[in-house]
């Protein structure tokens, strides 16, 4: 994930690389600079002939809630919520049903009261239980309806944006996508939930209004019959007059509730960004809180925070100010809507023309439509926050597929597979994400069996082409041929270690069932890690429980497991000891032996180890890869040569079952 830099105030990326080399050279220009800089920035290249590049607009709201429901609605998934909907949809119109007949109650009752008719007033209480327990019904049938519909919605509005983000190699290149990218959990979590919730909540809310608006404005124009009034000195007819009054008065109210509150969509979608920024800041110092501890950082990491604070609660300030501002309009509007309906209704009442009761059903009737009329009023706050997930959720996903766009149009390396099975660069030239060239035209073949050592000093591209290979850094030219990619793993120097038990960390990418217990136990002892055998089922936190070296060596014991024929290190020994190294490089000339090996290291004694060394070297035009052979015996080895390793592996005898 991007990392927020409270001095600029934004979210910058992080280096291409994050091994112990910190490989962000800068590299120079090069014929292939401004290629890879376009593919790299996702921008196209300016056009000739001076033709200005089209400018940009974002997608409407309702551009971007057809692309995701068109993705959540592929593949005949939707139908759950399709069927959660027309369930509500049937209560909707029964509810519908139940007020207009609550409403003719109003009038009945309203009328027995005026005349006195205790009979009458006693019968339609009786009237009024039985239609309230009917209400009552529908209302607890349609909050369980639609509370269904949230679960279903933000099910499969996760699956869709997870299926995004975790497509091969998605997940790391968005990191270079900018704001739209960055901040993947929030979008997945929050917003997804914000999206769900109020999506409903609000669709549903929309579709009761208008199905009371359908039905009471036919019953208000029918009780507010002609009304006649005299204005400078001309007779005014107006039919269905309570209609208008209704119409109008929810008109102003909207119109004004939209000027002074259409801000508020801005800064809902500012807080989130500001709270997702804090929420990462402290994740971060919880997971590094021994090395803040160490460094005795805690009062910079305090000043840090408090600036992230801050950013929070001055978002939150200036959106408590838009809603303070709005309250004054929806608070007000909400309190005169008590009095003028009775006043737009007086004057049938005081003429003769309507009855105590009949005036009550105008003024209930004229109360269902004005409440369904200022829906938008009531509800803007909650639409703004609505408008402001839907935009983050929107964008994130159209990152995902501008990225893919962005590699598909824009040059990049050509990752293939090698018709014999080998490892080969043909080529290749390998950019940083800004277009700066890190390495150029590099041209090599490895063989099953070798065992090649890549070395060059710091920043001279050495990671990234570990994730060039990998296919996860896309950005340069060239063609990179590889082996099946069923045959290759890949060990960095930080293993991953997913959440559960120390058994699915060591099957990890299968699942934790895959292998057997003999050789999971079997695979733990050989890489020196038999004090955990008893502990494989243990749920924990492995990757803060383990040490760096101990990780690296379930990394090994990894490897040991799914017996890769290709194995690619990037400093995957650099926390060990001098024993433990050679013990773990002892598993290719034993258990695995015959696997093609890719190193990237600076460790004494990997030299020795390894048949065939390449150098990168940086050069003006950026780094080259040269070729030369590996060191072996000499007069005086060094401490850590041939002799030592040969030692280790007499001592060594291989624990682990064979093949075959």
């Amino acid at each position: 994930m991007p990392d927020f830099d409270p001095k600029m105030g934004k979210q910058v990326p992080p280096p291409p690389a994050t091994g112990r080399d910190g490989e962000a050279g800068p590299g120079q220009g090069s014929t292939l600079a401004k290629e890879a800089r376009a593919a790299a920035s996702h921008q196209p290249e300016p056009q000739k002939g001076g033709e200005a590049t089209p400018s940009v607009t974002s997608p409407s709201i309702g551009r971007e809630l057809s692309a995701l429901f068109r993705d959540m609605f592929r593949n005949g998934m939707g139908w759950p919520m399709l069927r959660l909907s027309a369930a509500i949809l049937v209560v909707l119109v029964a509810n519908m049903f139940g007020q207009v007949r609550l409403n003719e109650w109003n009038g009945a009752f309203f009328d027995a009261v005026e005349k006195r008719d205790s009979a009458s007033f006693f019968h339609q209480l009786l009237v009024f239980v039985v239609i309230i327990a009917v209400l009552l019904a529908l209302v607890v049938a349609q909050t369980w309806l639609q509370e269904r519909l949230k679960i279903s919605l933000r099910k499969r509005l996760t699956q869709v944006l997870l299926d995004l983000w975790l497509k091969p190699n998605r997940a790391y290149q968005l990191g270079f996508m900018g704001e739209s990218g960055r901040q993947p959990d929030q979008r997945m979590q929050e917003d997804c939930r914000l999206f769900s919730e109020l999506s409903t909540e609000l669709g549903v809310g929309m579709l009761q209004a208008l199905l009371l608006l359908v039905s009471f404005i036919g019953v208000l124009w029918t009780l507010s019959g002609i009304t006649t009034f005299t204005a400078f000195g001309r007779e005014i007819t107006i039919y269905g007059y309570m209609v208008w009054v209704a119409i109008g008065y929810a008109g102003l109210g909207s119109g004004l509730t939209w000027l002074v509150g259409r801000p508020l969509i801005r800064l809902n979608t500012e807080r989130y960004a500001r709270e997702a920024d804090l929420r990462f800041a402290l994740v971060r110092v919880n997971e590094s809180a021994e090395s803040v501890a160490l460094y005795n950082g805690e009062d910079d990491e305090r000043r840090s925070l408090d600036q992230f604070v801050e950013a929070v609660l001055g978002a939150t300030r200036r959106l408590s100010g838009a809603l303070a501002r709005l309250t004054w309009i929806t608070s007000g509007y909400g309190w005169f809507a008590i009095v003028v309906p009775i006043l737009a209704a007086a004057p049938g009442l005081f003429s003769g023309r309507l009855s105590f009761g009949e005036m009550m059903m105008v003024v209930g009737a004229f109360n269902q439509v004005q409440s369904a009329l200022r829906y938008f009023v009531d509800n803007f706050p909650k639409i703004a926050d609505w408008r402001s997930a839907v935009l983050r959720v929107a964008t994130f996903r159209q990152a995902a597929i501008d990225l893919d766009h962005a590699n598909a149009e824009n040059g990049q390396i050509d990752v293939e597979p090698h018709p014999q099975g080998w490892l080969s660069f043909e080529g290749l030239s390998v950019a940083l994400n800004d277009g700066s060239i890190l390495i150029e035209d590099a041209t090599a073949e490895i063989k099953p069996g070798e065992r090649v050592l890549i070395m060059g000093e710091s920043g001279a591209g050495k990671s990234t082409l570990f994730r060039a290979i990998s296919g996860l850094w896309p950005w340069g030219s060239g063609t990179i041929r590889v082996p099946p990619g069923n045959e290759m793993m890949f060990l960095p120097q930080r293993p991953y270690l997913p959440l559960g038990t120390l058994r699915a960390a060591l099957s990890y990418p299968a699942a934790p069932d895959t292998f057997g217990d003999e050789d999971v136990r079997a695979a733990l002892e050989r890489c020196g890690l038999g004090e955990f055998v008893d502990m494989l089922d243990k749920d924990e936190r492995w990757d803060r429980s383990l040490s760096l070296g101990q990780q690296q060596r379930v990394a090994f014991a990894r490897v040991l497991l799914h017996k890769p024929r290709w194995v690619f290190m990037d400093e995957a020994t650099s926390a060990l000891d001098e024993e433990n190294q050679a013990s773990m490089l002892a598993l290719f000339e034993n258990e695995l032996k015959g696997a093609g090996v890719l190193s990237i290291g600076h460790r004494p004694g990997l030299e020795e180890f390894h048949t065939r060394t390449l150098h990168i070297r940086k050069t003006s035009e950026g780094a080259i890869l040269l070729a030369r052979p590996a060191r072996h015996a000499v007069v005086q080895k060094p401490k850590l040569g041939p002799r030592w390793i040969g030692r280790f592996r007499r001592k060594l005898r291989p624990s682990y079952p064979q093949e075959g």
